[in-house]
């Protein structure tokens, strides 16, 4: 499939993991060079990848051979919602799905961790999308380790390290899994600083429109700021592979982080070798005694193949 324009200066591999220092993530941007002049243009690039991104989603899911599972994690108010919202505009929601992985039920919690994220998988042809996803058990868990008692993992409190090294390999495994059965797993990390989130979330306090998103156990897990880097640091580490690879997006600006993932997700479809299936019939042949059964004219070669008078009759 023949590749498209995109925005100048945009280059996906820029914001791999290997890219940052993986051993220090006060290293990792939140912020970066802005890749558009003003609003309209923000608008006309989104529109621009909205349309591209949803040709390519269109020969995904008509091809039914591969899927695409997105996860995205970050910190409160980076921006997850909004950039998924945005990013995915274009996409066919029969060819979609999203997933918001909030505080797991009881009957999550009577499985092991992955059970959950098992259940919402994309079939082929299909993209899938976690908003947060099962690495909440390798960093909200591990900055708060009595989760474990709900989940019946008590008695792992005393050997906590080993705990997150046997996650971290059971995730790596996982991943690759569905990477060898034709499921592309691409991971974003959001990140925003802590004096962003601040006036993200005060924003939301003097928004009336925006009280609804307000959760005070925001402000309470600001405190655990350094844990919740240290387990980022950690966990994204020790589970960035080539073929599951997790992206650091600077997200101080929204509108920048949103155009930087849509450029990410068209680089992933490109790659994906996507076309639209041959028919099983000769279609030139057939197509001619459909079209008298219908009633139609036979049609010259010459006259295109989308309907009548050339155009799209879908």
């Amino acid at each position: 499939m023949a590749k498209t324009n995109s925005t100048p200066g945009i280059i996906g591999s820029n914001y791999l993991l290997p890219h940052v220092d993986r051993g220090n993530i006060a290293q990792w941007p939140s912020s970066t060079e802005l890749f558009y002049k003003n609003k309209r243009d923000y608008e006309e690039q989104l529109a621009a990848y909205g349309e591209r991104l949803s040709n390519r989603q269109e020969m995904l899911f008509a091809g039914s051979q591969q899927a695409l599972l997105l996860v995205f994690q970050a910190m409160d108010a980076a921006g997850k919602d909004s950039t998924i919202k945005a990013t995915l505009t274009g996409i066919n929601p029969q060819g979609c799905d999203v997933t918001s992985f909030r505080a797991p039920s009881e009957r999550d919690l009577s499985h092991d961790f992955l059970w959950k994220a098992q259940r919402h998988l994309p079939s082929r042809g299909m993209m899938a999308v976690f908003n947060r996803s099962y690495y909440e058990d390798v960093l909200v868990v591990r900055v708060h380790p009595e989760f474990l008692e709900g989940a019946g993992m008590g008695h792992r409190m005393n050997d906590l390290s080993a705990l997150w090294r046997e996650r971290y390999a059971s995730i790596v495994d996982f991943e690759g899994h569905l990477t060898r059965n034709n499921t592309r797993v691409v991971k974003f990390f959001l990140n925003v600083s802590p004096e962003e989130q601040r006036k993200r979330l005060i924003a939301r306090l003097d928004d009336p429109t925006k009280h609804w998103k307000f959760d005070p156990s925001d402000v309470a897990e600001r405190g655990h700021w350094d844990d919740y880097m240290q387990a980022y640091q950690d966990c994204l580490g020790a589970t960035h592979t080539e073929n599951s690879p997790w992206y650091v997006i600077p997200a101080d600006d929204k509108e920048n982080m949103r155009l930087i993932v849509a450029q990410i997700l068209q680089e992933t479809l490109d790659s994906m070798s996507l076309n639209y299936p041959k028919p099983a019939l000769d279609f030139e042949v057939q197509s001619q005694v459909w079209r008298k059964a219908l009633g139609d004219k036979p049609k010259d070669k010459e006259k295109g193949k989308n309907g009548k008078n050339g155009k799209n009759t879908d």
